[in-house]
C-alpha cells in the first residue's frame, strides 16, 4: 500500500479539508505528537475556518527525530481525535495539512534552511514544546554552533539572523509545561544576548519588537496506535500508510498569556475557535482551573479507588460511588473556591467527566498515583484550605481522600526497594508506590504505626505540608476517623459515607 501523500490522498477519495501550497508563517520548534495533535491542528482549523493561508516549518529540536518521515508524506498525517462528549463517542478522522516539511538543523543544510526561514517575509509566529528541561539556559552553547545544543539558543540565533535581515518581530508562542514559559523563554534569549556580546539594538528588537507570550495546553495525545491489527484495518480503510498517524483526546483547550489585542493578529478569534484558543493577560486563573479541577479530581479519589480495587480511570465512572464521591468533591468543595466565571467552571468539570470516561484511553490509577505527596499538595491542598478559610468547617471529601493518600502510602507495607514502597492491596496483591526517597523512608519507618501516630505523623511533617496540619481545628481527629473506616469497611464505603 502506498505512503500518505497528496496524490496517494486524492487517489484515495478523501473527501475533507486539504490545503496544498501556501506560505510558511509558523516555525515549530517540535515535531513530536503533542505538537501535531494540538498546534497544528489548530493551525489547519484556521486555515479551513478562516482562510488563514498558512503552513508550519517544523524543527527537530534534538538530532533523532521525524523529520525524514514528515517530509516523505509531504507534511501530510492523519489525525484522529477520540473520547467522549457531552457523554457520546467521539471518534473523528482529519488529514492535516498545515504543515509544510520538517528540518532536523544537525543537518548543514537543514540548518541554513532553518535560516532562510527565519528571515521569510511571511514569517509570523514561532512555536515551541521542546519538554519541561527544553526552557533552559547552558552557558556551554556558544555563538558559532551549529546548532547549539540549548533550544534557547538556537531560538536566539533565528532571532538574531531575523533581525540583522531588517525584519519584523514575531509573536513567540511558548507550551512547555512549566510555569511562565514565555517569560522563563525570553530571560534564556537575554542571557545568551549577554554571554555572546550581541548589540543593544538586537536585545531592544527582541524585548520590544517580539512578543513572547505564556501558554497553557491541556489535550490528552496518547499518539500511535499500538494495536498493529487495528492500524493495518485503517490503512486499508483509508487507502494509504501512514506511520505518522496520531491520536487525541476531543477536548482541547490553548490559552495564550498576553495582550488581548493578539486575539486579532492571531487567526484564532476568525476562525470561531475563541472558547477553544484564546488570548489572555493572565492565564493564571485558567492554570487554577486545570490544576484543582482536572489534576486535582484525578489525585483527589484514584488512590482510594484503587485501594477499593478499580483499575483504570473510565472504570471509575461507571461506579456511582466513586464518581458520586469525585463529583461531590468537585461542584460542592472545590469549584466555589475557584476565583472565575461559575458557567465556564461548571463546563469544564463537566468535560472532566467526560475525559475520564474516554473509551479509548485506559489511564492506569497506578500511573496517576506517582508523587502523590507533592501532588496533593499543590493540587488539592489549596482547594482544601481555601474552603475552610470560607466555610469555617473541614470539606469532606478532601478530607477523606488526604486520608486515603495516607492509607494507599502505608497498606501492609511488605518492603521498601530500590523501585519503591511495596505495599499490598486488600485484595492481597502487591504494588509499589513511587515517591520522593524521603517519603518512601518517612512511611516505611511509621509502618508499625497506629493509626492515631501514623496520623500525627504525616500531619505534623512540615517538610511534605510546609506547615503543621494538626493546627487545623478538628482535622487530626476526623482524618484519623476516616482512616480507621478505610481500615475496618474499605474504601468505597469510605467513600460512600461522604454522599
Amino acid at each position: 500500500m502506498a505512503l500518505l501523500n497528496y496524490d496517494v490522498l486524492k487517489k484515495s477519495g478523501y473527501d475533507g479539508y486539504i490545503l496544498e501550497d501556501a506560505p510558511v508563517k509558523v516555525l515549530q520548534f517540535g515535531e513530536g505528537n503533542f505538537l501535531r495533535a494540538f498546534v497544528d491542528y489548530w493551525f489547519d482549523l484556521a486555515n479551513e475556518k478562516a482562510g488563514w493561508n498558512g503552513k508550519c516549518c517544523l524543527v527537530q529540536p534534538i538530532a533523532p527525530g521525524l523529520a525524514k518521515m514528515i517530509n516523505e508524506q509531504e507534511g501530510l498525517y492523519t489525525l484522529y481525535l477520540r473520547g467522549s462528549e457531552n457523554g457520546q463517542k467521539v471518534d473523528d478522522k482529519r488529514v492535516i495539512s498545515s504543515v509544510a516539511n520538517c528540518l532536523n538543523p544537525y543537518e548543514k543544510a537543514d540548518y541554513d534552511k532553518m535560516m532562510e526561514v527565519a528571515a521569510s517575509d511571511d514569517l509570523e509566529i514561532i512555536v515551541s514544546n521542546t519538554t519541561e528541561a527544553g526552557i533552559q539556559y547552558d552557558p556551554s552553547c556558544q555563538k558559532a554552533d551549529c546548532p547549539p545544543a540549548s533550544f534557547p539558543a538556537k531560538l536566539t540565533q533565528v532571532l538574531y539572523h531575523r533581525y540583522q535581515a531588517g525584519k519584523s518581530g514575531i509573536i513567540m508562542l511558548a507550551c512547555e509545561l512549566i510555569d511562565n514559559n514565555g517569560k522563563e523563554l525570553l530571560k534564556c534569549v537575554n542571557q545568551y544576548i549577554e554571554q555572546w556580546g550581541l548589540e543593544d539594538g538586537f536585545k531592544k528588537y527582541v524585548n520590544e519588537d517580539c512578543t513572547f507570550c505564556g501558554s497553557l495546553v491541556d489535550r490528552i495525545v496518547p499518539g500511535r496506535i499500538r494495536d498493529a491489527e487495528e492500524v493495518k484495518a485503517l490503512d486499508a480503510k483509508n487507502g494509504y500508510e501512514d506511520p505518522l498517524t496520531d491520536v487525541g483526546e476531543v477536548f482541547g483547550v490553548w490559552v495564550i498569556e498576553g495582550d488581548e489585542k493578539l486575539n486579532d493578529v492571531l487567526p484564532f478569534k476568525k476562525a470561531g475557535l475563541m472558547d477553544k484558543v484564546f488570548v489572555t493577560p493572565d492565564m493564571s486563573p485558567y492554570k487554577k482551573r486545570k490544576v484543582r479541577i482536572l489534576n486535582g479530581a484525578h489525585t483527589g479519589f484514584v488512590l482510594g479507588a484503587y485501594l477499593a480495587g478499580e483499575d483504570i480511570v473510565r472504570d471509575c465512572m461507571n461506579d456511582e460511588v466513586i464518581k458520586g464521591f469525585m463529583n461531590k468533591m468537585l461542584y460542592d468543595e472545590v469549584i466555589p473556591t475557584l476565583p472565575l466565571d461559575k458557567d465556564d467552571l461548571l463546563k469544564f468539570a463537566a468535560a472532566v467527566s467526560d475525559r475520564f470516561n474516554n473509551p479509548f484511553v485506559n489511564h492506569e490509577l497506578m500511573s496517576i498515583s506517582l508523587n502523590s505527596t507533592s501532588k496533593w499538595k499543590a493540587r488539592n491542598m489549596p482547594s482544601f484550605l481555601e474552603y475552610i478559610k470560607e466555610e469555617g468547617r473541614l470539606p469532606e471529601c478532601l478530607t477523606m481522600s488526604l486520608a486515603a493518600y495516607i492509607a494507599f502510602y502505608s497498606n501492609d507495607i511488605q518492603a521498601l526497594t530500590d523501585a519503591g514502597l511495596v505495599c499490598k492491596r486488600p485484595a492481597g496483591n502487591e504494588y509499589t508506590v513511587s515517591d520522593d526517597r524521603w517519603v518512601l523512608e518517612f512511611y516505611y519507618d511509621h509502618k508499625d504505626d497506629s493509626e492515631e501516630e501514623l496520623v500525627h505523623a504525616v500531619l505534623t511533617n512540615e517538610k511534605m505540608w510546609d506547615q503543621d496540619l494538626t493546627q487545623i481545628e478538628g482535622l487530626e481527629a476526623k482524618v484519623t476517623e476516616n482512616l480507621k473506616k478505610i481500615h475496618t469497611e474499605g474504601a468505597k464505603a469510605a467513600y460512600a459515607s461522604c454522599l
